[in-house]
C-alpha cells in the first residue's frame, strides 16, 4: 500500500526535488552517489524502473493513483506519495506536469567509457548537445544499432526530465556514460581513447573533403564512434580535425543539413554493423 501524504505545505524540504532544486543540485557533482533524478510521466518511469533504477518518492495528481499511474504505485511499493490537485502541482513545480506523475530516482553509477565499449562495435558521441529535446530524440535513435551513447562534458544530461520523457524512456535501455567531467577532457584525451579501444572515429559535419556516408569504407569498418556536434555550430574544428574520416548526409533542393536529432537516425541505421 502506498504511503500517501496529501501536499499541504508548499515549503515542505521533501519536496524540494521538485520544486526548488536545480538540475545541477540533483545531478550533485560533488557527491553523484547522493545525485538523483526526476522521471516525468508513467511509461517513462516504468521503464525506469524496469532498467532497476531507485525509486525515493512520487508526486501525482490524486486521480492518477487509481488510474494511469496504478501500475508505478504498485511497483513503487511504501516510498511516499505526494499528491494534490493538477492545479496545485503546477503551482509547486513551475510548470505543467506532464500526464500528471512524477517520480524522484536515484542516479546510477555510471561505468567507465573502458567498460561500455568492452564488446561495443557501435557508439554514438555528442559533443556538448544542450538542447534536451534533442538529446532525448538521439537516445530514441540509437536503437537503431548504436550499442551505448557517450556523452561529452559540455553535453545536455541524458537524465533531464525532459530529455528523458522526449526518449520515451529509452535513456534507461541504451547503455550511456560520460566522456570525461571536465570539458578540457574533450576532444583530447577522448578521441584517442576511442581510438585506444579499437574504434575508427566519423565526424559527422559539412566540409568540402566530407565522403558521402555511403562510402563503403564505412561499412567495413570493424568499429565505429559516430561523433554528433551541437546544434547550429556543429563539431569543433579541432574535434573535426582529430577523427578518422569526416562524413556528410548527401541533401537536395539546395538544404544543405538536418536538424541532428534527425540526421542522428539516419547516421546510426546507415552506419550500424553489418
Amino acid at each position: 500500500m502506498a504511503n500517501i501524504i496529501e501536499i499541504t505545505d508548499y515549503s515542505d524540504p521533501q519536496l524540494d526535488c521538485y520544486a526548488r532544486l536545480t538540475e545541477a543540485q540533483l545531478r550533485n557533482r560533488l557527491e553523484p552517489e547522493k545525485g538523483i533524478f526526476i522521471a516525468e510521466s508513467p511509461k517513462v518511469i516504468l521503464r525506469a524502473l524496469d532498467a532497476g533504477y531507485e525509486p525515493l518518492s512520487l508526486l501525482m495528481e490524486r486521480k492518477k493513483i487509481d488510474g494511469p499511474a496504478g501500475e508505478v504505485v504498485a511497483r513503487c511499493g511504501q516510498i511516499p506519495l505526494y499528491t494534490a490537485d493538477r492545479e496545485v502541482l503546477a503551482g509547486l513545480t513551475g510548470y505543467e506536469v506532464t500526464r500528471g506523475v512524477l517520480c524522484a530516482m536515484r542516479r546510477p553509477v555510471l561505468p567507465t567509457v573502458e567498460e561500455l565499449c568492452a564488446n561495443a562495435r557501435r557508439v554514438a558521441v555528442l559533443e556538448g548537445i544542450v538542447d534536451s529535446t534533442n538529446v532525448g530524440a538521439i537516445f530514441r535513435s540509437a536503437a537503431l544499432h548504436m550499442d551505448a551513447v557517450l556523452v561529452t562534458p559540455t553535453c545536455c544530461d541524458p537524465l533531464y526530465r525532459r530529455a528523458a520523457r522526449v526518449s520515451m524512456g529509452t535513456v534507461f535501455q541504451i547503455p550511456w556514460t560520460r566522456i570525461g567531467e571536465d570539458p578540457s577532457q574533450w576532444p583530447q584525451p577522448g578521441l584517442s581513447r576511442l581510438n585506444a579501444l579499437g574504434f575508427k572515429t566519423v565526424a559527422m559535419a559539412l566540409s568540402d573533403t566530407a565522403i558521402s556516408i555511403e562510402d563503403p569504407r564505412l561499412r567495413q569498418e570493424d568499429k565505429l564512434a559516430i561523433v554528433l556536434g551541437t546544434e547550429g555550430d556543429g563539431l569543433s574544428d579541432h574535434t573535426i580535425a582529430a577523427c578518422d574520416y569526416t562524413v556528410c548526409i548527401p541533401m537536395s533542393h539546395g538544404v544543405d543539413s538536418l536538424n541532428v536529432a534527425a540526421a542522428s537516425a539516419v547516421a546510426f541505421w546507415e552506419l550500424r554493423a553489418r
